[in-house]
């Protein structure tokens, strides 16, 4: 059996024709979608990049595993201690070895490990290929090395090679010769003049202001990536970035699959395809980033083609991304570890049996201090540390009927506001429970200053917002971190 994993950063689900998008954005995953099973609601527990992988990788929460952050001691994974053996369980019984435990040869392409430090992601592979570019490389430089690995190992049974494109992501870098394919295209938004107006005064980094995270700075080298929107047809520009960098990784993706049909393999590979999180795409004020524990953020893509699997399926269970890996060990028939978090549903993608959760915990700590208890058609959003965005300590949203969290409902339901703050209580103390440290992370992040992305900005900020006709915004921060 042969396993293609293709990890494609930053990708929404909603901006994917699988996921009913109404841009022509993935037409190869499309493909694979209808050749397989699509998971409507698979969230990653812990996001950004480097806590998203962590916890599938471990398959632990980073409340367990320790890394929830991009810097300061919650960016790396605890170590186990005294427990620990001649090799450490963790890494022993982490997603890429239980490939090897099924007797599979296990390569990968990416340079997420050196981009964040995240050594222990290579725990497992036997082969690493890392093009050098520390994830600001557009997937021109990473195809290359994937299709010879697979022209090389075309007579080779039994592998399991993941393959990461982050092209999706900002600074927005997909070739210049690849043009915008939705050139002259309609162009329709849930953003309409008043949303546009209200966020043109919100406060906070990555605004419609700030696309550069706390100013308006751009790059010559990625003439995609703005620095600012102040009329229509700019934010339009913004949407044509990430839309083009969506579009761009699904043709690397199909030379993938191409070169797979060419070989004879394609009809016996399974073929996962998802991603490490989503992107605010002017939710909650935000653009062009993942700073949230909210629905555009960590809702993501899970698409996945099984030989014997279901076809043309969709699932609408509730999942967290670190169920892959007891998943894939009940379908390669490895026993699972005892340290696992993740619940499987390989009965899903074998038969379409339900095996999905009740409710979701999804944690941010690298941008805010947020975790949320996804729940039914709702979203409970509860702040520790609002990473200059002056939310609300509670935020409820209905993400059936309001996808876009455009009206916080928690007035009208304080009754579902509770019943999300128990649910978060109750996972945070079993969590605490199974947890050797017995320390929460999150509160590592608070006493270390803040999430790593909001840490020795906000004088200078402050000083922006009061330049750029948002002193309102600069006074309440003021007055919310006890600044004169």
């Amino acid at each position: 059996m042969r396993i293609l994993f293709v990890d494609i950063d930053t990708l929404r689900a909603d901006h994917m024709g699988c996921y009913g998008y109404y841009r022509n954005t993935t037409p190869n995953i499309d493909q694979v979608c209808a050749e397989g099973i699509r998971f409507d609601n698979y969230y990653t527990s812990d996001a950004p990049c480097l806590p998203s992988r962590a916890a599938l990788v471990s398959g632990m929460f980073g409340i367990r595993n320790g890394a929830v952050g991009h810097g300061g001691t919650a960016a790396d994974r605890r170590l186990t201690g005294e427990p620990r053996g001649f090799t450490d369980y963790v890494d022993e019984n982490c997603f890429h070895n239980i490939f090897r435990h099924a007797g599979f040869h296990t390569a990968s392409v990416s340079t997420f490990p050196e981009r964040h430090s995240s050594w222990w992601f290579n725990a497992g592979f036997q082969e690493c290929y890392n093009v050098g570019g520390r994830g600001v490389e557009s997937g021109e430089k990473v195809l290359p090395v994937a299709l010879d690995w697979l022209e090389r190992n075309k007579d080779r049974d039994n592998w399991f090679l993941h393959v990461h494109f982050w092209d999706p992501h900002t600074p927005y870098r997909a070739p210049k010769e690849f043009g915008n394919p939705f050139a002259g295209e309609p162009f329709e938004t849930w953003i309409d003049e008043k949303a546009f107006a209200q966020h043109k005064q919100h406060t906070g980094p990555h605004s419609i202001n700030e696309l550069s995270m706390y100013d308006d700075s751009t790059d010559e080298r990625y003439p995609r990536a703005l620095g600012k929107a102040e009329t229509m047809e700019e934010l339009r520009q913004v949407f044509d970035g990430y839309d083009c960098g969506v579009r761009y990784a699904d043709y690397l993706v199909g030379q993938l699959l191409d070169k797979l049909r060419e070989q004879g393999l394609y009809e016996d590979t399974a073929i996962i395809i998802t991603s490490d999180h989503g992107e605010n795409m002017g939710e909650l004020g935000i653009y062009e980033e993942h700073a949230t524990a909210d629905q555009p953020t960590c809702r993501i893509p899970f698409l996945i083609k099984w030989p014997g699997g279901q076809k043309g399926a969709a699932d609408g269970q509730l999942h967290y991304s670190l169920d892959l890996l007891p998943t894939m060990a009940e379908l390669l028939q490895v026993e699972p570890a005892g340290n696992w978090d993740g619940q499987s549903y390989a009965a899903t993608i074998q038969s379409g049996a339900p095996r999905g959760r009740e409710s979701l915990v999804i944690s941010q700590m690298a941008h805010v201090c947020q975790r949320s208890a996804r729940f039914g058609d709702w979203l409970y959003i509860r702040t520790i540390h609002d990473g200059y965005h002056l939310f609300d300590r509670e935020m409820l949203f209905n993400v059936k009927e309001d996808p876009h969290e455009q009206h916080d409902r928690k007035a009208e339901h304080p009754e579902l506001c509770a019943q999300g703050a128990k649910i978060i209580l109750d996972w945070q103390e079993e969590q605490m429970k199974k947890s050797a440290s017995q320390i929460d992370p999150m509160w590592t992040v608070v006493k270390e200053g803040g999430p790593f992305h909001a840490r020795g900005h906000l004088e200078a900020y402050l000083r922006r917002l009061e330049a750029t006709g948002r002193a309102e915004g600069a006074r309440r921060l003021r007055e919310e971190y006890g600044l004169k």
